[in-house]
């Protein structure tokens, strides 16, 4: 039950969560060169949209302006009166300060070099989502609003992560001057796509009890990096037909066994969930 006030641990991770929010915006505009490098000419350009196979089209990008604005979203909705309480926000209002701070950090690592570190951070980030995605599965949201501002921004936030982890340590491998060529490129290219579009529909699996833009945030932004990745190996440098099927294929199939997934999850509206077993995924209600 939710309580009819908010406690002091309440308040202070609202306030932690906003003052994780003011840091995340400033590394934003350092990133993108208000104040800083972009992040594709920083770090020798080991970051640019033509750096390696698996490095998406520049447009693919523009999924952080969203990303953002959602993460923004997310603030102001959990200081409402009806969430400060809410115990899926005590459950992820932390860890969803952690991965702004982390986001801000990997645009200041890139913006000094530190690409090495940088694999570190993102590592690290991506477990941070995956952690507060699941604690989401186990609180179910209160409303439209609450699923679409919540788990809507935190599902496209660990979609895109997940494919920019695999960027991040193919661009960190060529800055440290592992850079393989011809047919050793291509399949290493084509085995780590595969192994993306493998884990997306293990995310999509894995998100079948949650609220649904939560399941198919992870889907889209996963099918987006991966189809900008096709993009890029088709229209510029380096050049790779198989990486570019393979990319395109990984997004259909990320996209294909989520809309299998959510099929079977609205074939048991009485509670049954698709692996057979009784009882809903999620566990709490606030």
């Amino acid at each position: 039950m939710i309580a009819d006030r908010p406690t002091t641990a309440d308040r202070i991770r609202q306030v932690g969560v906003t003052v994780s929010e003011v840091a995340c915006v400033f590394g934003t505009l350092v990133g993108t060169g208000v104040i800083g490098t972009r992040v594709a000419e920083s770090s020798g350009g080991s970051l640019s949209a033509e750096a390696t196979h698996l490095a998406p089209a520049g447009p693919a990008f523009s999924i952080w302006s969203v990303i953002y604005l959602g993460l923004l979203a997310y603030t102001v909705w959990q200081w409402l009166p009806s969430q400060a309480t809410s115990p899926r926000h005590r459950a992820i209002g932390w860890l969803v300060a952690a991965s702004m701070l982390l986001n801000a950090a990997w645009l200041l690592v890139t913006q000094v070099n530190l690409i090495a570190v940088s694999v570190g951070v993102i590592i690290a980030l991506l477990a941070v989502l995956v952690a507060t995605n699941g604690r989401l599965l186990r609180h179910a949201p209160s409303g439209t609003a609450d699923a679409v501002i919540t788990d809507g921004t935190l599902g496209l936030y660990l979609g895109w992560v997940t494919v920019a982890t695999c960027a991040n340590v193919a661009a960190a491998l060529g800055a440290h001057g592992w850079r393989p060529t011809g047919l050793l490129a291509d399949v290493l290219a084509v085995a780590v796509l595969a192994v993306a579009a493998l884990v997306g529909v293990g995310l999509a699996r894995w998100a079948r009890g949650g609220a649904g833009p939560g399941r198919w945030g992870i889907a889209l932004a996963l099918a987006w990096g991966l189809a900008w990745i096709a993009v890029g190996r088709t229209a510029s440098d380096p050049h790779s037909l198989p990486a570019a099927i393979a990319a395109g294929l990984g997004a259909l199939v990320v996209l294909g066994s989520t809309w299998a997934v959510g099929r079977g999850v609205d074939r048991h509206p009485d509670g049954l969930r698709p692996d057979g077993r009784k009882g809903a995924p999620v566990t709490s209600r606030p």
